[in-house]
């Protein structure tokens, strides 16, 4: 059965954004098929928001099963989906920007981006996609030059909204103070045990939304750790209201205000990701929650470099860390 799942508005209009979209990173990567698969299962329980990235190498695949739900009719267009997806640090400069969208409307198959996002306030020397990165020959990053490319996406029509990622209060006033179009999204690791007052009050001050990556706390192996899913107290309050620990997880995410990026591609899990809006935390349990100790799980130590721009964690926080 088919779930309908609630929308925010974007400042700066475009196709309102469902609060919670479908996280398409697989590390290890997932089979073509397995990858299709998940993705119709998940149109077919409702899902309509999609988060993808040039960094994730799953445009293609995406675009593939896109064309597919039209092709099975389980979407009558494609307007009824709303697509993200980001640009990667090697092509964060003025004149590389609209030419990687270009390529990931190719790859997605599709004719615009509901919103396109910086994918880190970082630029990588202009090289192939490596993991890990390497921060030889990094440059300063360029909010102006960075932000009127992105700009000039959304004037073309090529992206109806644009945002960025993993930004700091100090970032996005950077950018607030140059932008013509300001961003009308920040997604960024939210979860109990990284709660982000601080950058959520900002973003709810000036309009813009945020999006929660890794709600869970990541998977412990290749980013984030298991803090969130070993927590006690999150444990009690699942048991107590006959939820997931998951769900709990999910659900504090959408009361504090935040919109929200899942990522599992069984179909029970996803089924459940988006059983959050029939019932609610009590008060009580809310402020239990925001009482956890902090502890961010992906810290973005990759792009420190004692001989490049930026040196220290502090640096590309802010002092928000």
């Amino acid at each position: 059965m088919e779930m309908a799942i609630p929308e925010v508005e974007l400042i700066g209009g475009g196709r309102a954004m469902p609060v919670v979209g479908l996280g398409t990173a697989s590390f290890p990567p997932v089979t073509a098929e397995a990858f299709q698969a998940a993705m119709l299962n998940a149109i077919g329980l409702g899902y309509r928001h999609f988060d993808t990235a040039s960094l994730y190498r799953s445009e293609l695949p995406l675009g593939e099963a896109i064309a597919e739900a039209l092709r099975r009719g389980l979407i009558r267009s494609r307007a009824e989906l709303f697509i993200t997806s980001k640009v990667w640090c090697t092509e964060n400069y003025g004149d590389r920007i609209l030419p990687s969208l270009q390529q990931s409307l190719r790859n997605l198959q599709l004719e615009y981006l509901d919103l396109y996002l910086v994918h880190w306030p970082v630029s990588l020397k202009p090289t192939e996609v490596r993991i890990p990165i390497r921060t030889e020959g990094m440059p300063p990053f360029d909010y102006r030059a960075v932000w009127e490319a992105m700009e000039e996406c959304h004037r073309l029509g090529l992206a109806k909204s644009i945002g960025v990622s993993n930004f700091s209060c100090t970032k996005l006033e950077q950018i607030l103070s140059i932008a013509k179009i300001p961003p009308s999204v920040n997604q960024v690791e939210m979860h109990p045990l990284w709660q982000q007052k601080r950058l959520m009050d900002f973003c709810k001050e000036k309009g813009i939304v945020v999006t929660a990556y890794s709600p869970l706390g990541g998977n412990g192996t290749v980013w984030g750790n298991n803090d969130v899913i070993e927590s006690n107290l999150l444990k009690e309050i699942a048991s107590g209201k006959g939820k997931t620990l998951a769900q709990v997880c999910l659900r504090w995410l959408y009361q504090e205000g935040a919109t929200l990026v899942v990522k599992s591609f069984k179909v029970e899990r996803m089924k459940e990701n988006i059983e959050i809006f029939d019932w609610e935390l009590t008060e009580e349990e809310l402020q239990k929650i925001r009482a956890l100790p902090q502890n961010k799980g992906t810290k973005g130590e990759d792009f420190i470099s004692p001989n490049g721009p930026i040196k220290s964690l502090e640096e590309l926080w802010d002092g928000e860390i």
